[in-house]
């Protein structure tokens, strides 16, 4: 007999993925109150079944894969940027690979753009709709919106089109952000993220027979399997060591050894992998609240997220951490820099983000004065003349002057060119750190 919460969370699976929900239409139509309703939706959430979206709604949605434990849906950009859905509602539970800058020309921004990217760009329809027929996502900046046939065709693509009042340099770093922070919270990996759920994998009922095992075997391979009782609750695990010398047709609960370990889905991965190998585990059932089976984590998806998480970052990178890597020292002097504007240092002009520009004088400034003073600085006054506009795929030289340095104070006159033309001006007042 299945329980009002756990018939919820069937109907909800049994939904559309995109399909939008409210505890009012869930309590009406399985004649439940809303109070059971609301608390099975919360657990849905939980689950990674549904999700919640400020103006929008809850939407099912589809699990994420075991491999994007560190990307982002549609749906969490929305929240992120603080946006609102103008099409292709349908598409929100979908993942993104990358994001795009759309801050050039409309071929060049082409080039970038692929099935399952974000283009990020602000009221260009054009560029709106060749995005959503090569399959990508888009969040138009600056509170635009767009033309009802390019809605239409998101609806038709399933494709998310979005709106956000923020401009394209503020949307980037808010993104990058949210990466980053999903990247630190993925050094915590869970059992939930990497397990194979029980309709992928195989296991045994206690009244099986032995014959059974055999059966699976030859499908499989395997050589170990969960074994659950009438109501899929795990009662035990089975090994070809439970079954040698054994009759075919004894019953599986008469081999098997009872109450093994069993892992939840908020279990972390270390705690799993110290358990394996501490006990010479192979696999381990992955059981709910009421120790119903949802699944299996083996020894060997232990390893693979284990190589997964060490292969990438530990931290995820900001812009200020793109606008440092771009910074390079040209060869033989230590106090001029050479800088390569790419597209997520663009605004949605296509031209240099003033942010972005700030951030290379200082940045330069701050090299300077380490090199000269061994110390470090703080920005006190920060004046910048913007000369020329600084086109995407520009080479910029950047040559910070140490006009003055006291013992506490420092005064740095920076100027930036692209080619042989000034294109930026600054004075930088700044408080010297002794390291």
């Amino acid at each position: 007999m299945t329980t009002k919460h756990e018939q919820i969370l069937q109907h909800i699976l049994s939904l559309e993925i995109g399909h939008k929900i409210s505890v009012r239409q869930i309590a009406k139509t399985l004649n439940l109150s809303e109070g059971t309703a609301y608390r099975a939706i919360k657990d849905a959430e939980n689950q990674g079944l549904v999700s919640t979206i400020e103006r929008v709604g809850t939407i099912r949605i589809e699990r994420k894969k075991k491999e994007n434990i560190e990307r982002l849906t549609f749906a969490e950009v929305i929240n992120v940027v603080d946006g609102q859905v103008l099409g292709g509602r349908k598409g929100l539970h979908k993942t993104l690979s990358k994001f795009v800058i759309g801050a050039m020309q409309l071929d060049a921004m082409m080039r970038y753009t692929e099935a399952g990217s974000l283009l990020i760009v602000g009221n260009r329809v054009k560029a709106h709709e060749l995005a959503l027929s090569e399959g990508a996502a888009v969040l138009i900046t600056g509170g635009f919106d767009t033309n009802d046939d390019i809605k239409q065709l998101a609806d038709e693509k399933e494709l998310p089109i979005m709106s956000t009042s923020y401009d394209t340099f503020t949307v980037a770093a808010m993104i990058n952000r949210a990466i980053y922070d999903q990247l630190i919270k993925k050094e915590i990996v869970f059992v939930g993220d990497i397990y194979t759920p029980s309709n992928q994998s195989y296991y045994l009922y206690a009244k099986d027979k032995l014959k059974r095992w055999y059966e699976l075997n030859d499908k499989s391979t395997h050589t170990r399997y969960p074994v659950v009782d009438e109501k899929e609750r795990v009662a035990g695990m089975i090994t070809s060591k439970d079954i040698i010398g054994k009759d075919q047709n004894i019953l599986i609960e008469k081999v098997m050894t009872k109450n093994p370990i069993v892992v939840q889905d908020k279990t972390s991965l270390a705690y799993v992998a110290h358990m394996m190998v501490w006990e010479g585990i192979e696999v381990v059932p992955v059981v709910d609240a009421s120790q119903k089976l949802k699944g299996v984590v083996s020894r060997q998806d232990v390893l693979k997220a284990l190589q997964q998480i060490q292969r990438q970052p530990q931290v995820g990178e900001t812009i200020d951490d793109v606008v440092s890597r771009n910074l390079q020292a040209i060869e033989g002097d230590e106090t001029i820099f050479q800088a390569h504007v790419t597209p997520q240092m663009t605004n949605q002009l296509g031209t240099l983000s003033n942010g972005v520009f700030t951030a290379l004088m200082t940045e330069a400034s701050s090299r300077v004065l380490r090199y000269i003073k061994k110390g470090d600085l703080v920005v006190e006054n920060l004046t910048v003349y913007f000369i020329k506009p600084v086109q995407i795929d520009s080479n910029l030289i950047i040559k910070p002057e140490l006009l003055e340095a006291g013992r506490i104070y420092a005064k740095i006159d920076v100027e930036v060119y692209n080619g042989k033309k000034m294109v930026g001006k600054g004075l930088l007042m700044a408080q010297l750190i002794d390291r």
